[in-house]
C-alpha cells in the first residue's frame, strides 16, 4: 500500500481539500507555494498513463474544480499543474498556485508553513470547493 493510500483511507493524517467517491485532494506538506494540493485517484495506481481513458478525463476534470477552489481562495495569476510521479509511486497531479512560471520549480526550496497555516489554508479551499 503507498504512501498515499495511506492517506485516502485515513490511516495517516493530511490537509483535506476536496474529495468525491474516486479523487482525494489534499495539501502537499512540503509546498512550492501555499494552497500547493495534490489530487489522487483513490485506486492505487502507480503511474498516471496507467489510468483508463475514463479515469484519467475524470480526474483533469476533478482537479480543475480543484483548481478554481484553489484559485478562488488564494487569489494568483493562474494554477499549474505538474505531473511528476518519481517520489510517490501513486498516480497524482500537483496543483500549484502561480504568480509566476518560477513558482513551479521543484528545485526551490520548499515552504514551511505551521500546521495552523496549513489547517486554514486546506479549509479555504474545501470551503471554494464545497461552495
Amino acid at each position: 500500500m503507498t504512501l498515499f493510500s495511506k492517506i485516502v483511507k485515513g490511516e495517516i493524517p493530511s490537509y483535506k481539500c476536496a474529495e468525491n467517491e474516486e479523487f482525494y485532494a489534499f495539501l502537499d506538506i512540503a509546498p512550492l507555494a501555499q494552497g500547493h494540493t495534490l489530487v489522487v485517484p483513490k485506486r492505487e495506481v502507480d503511474y498516471f498513463f496507467d489510468l483508463t481513458d475514463e479515469e484519467l478525463a475524470r480526474m483533469i476534470v476533478f482537479a480543475k474544480r480543484v483548481a478554481a477552489a484553489i484559485r478562488q481562495a488564494f487569489p494568483c495569476r493562474k494554477v499549474g499543474m505538474a505531473v511528476l510521479g518519481l517520489e510517490v509511486n501513486h498516480a497524482h497531479i500537483h496543483l500549484v498556485p502561480l504568480q509566476s512560471e518560477g513558482d513551479m520549480d521543484f528545485r526551490k526550496d520548499k515552504l514551511q508553513l505551521s500546521a495552523e497555516t496549513m489547517q486554514e489554508t486546506a479549509a479555504a479551499i474545501l470551503a471554494a470547493f464545497e461552495g
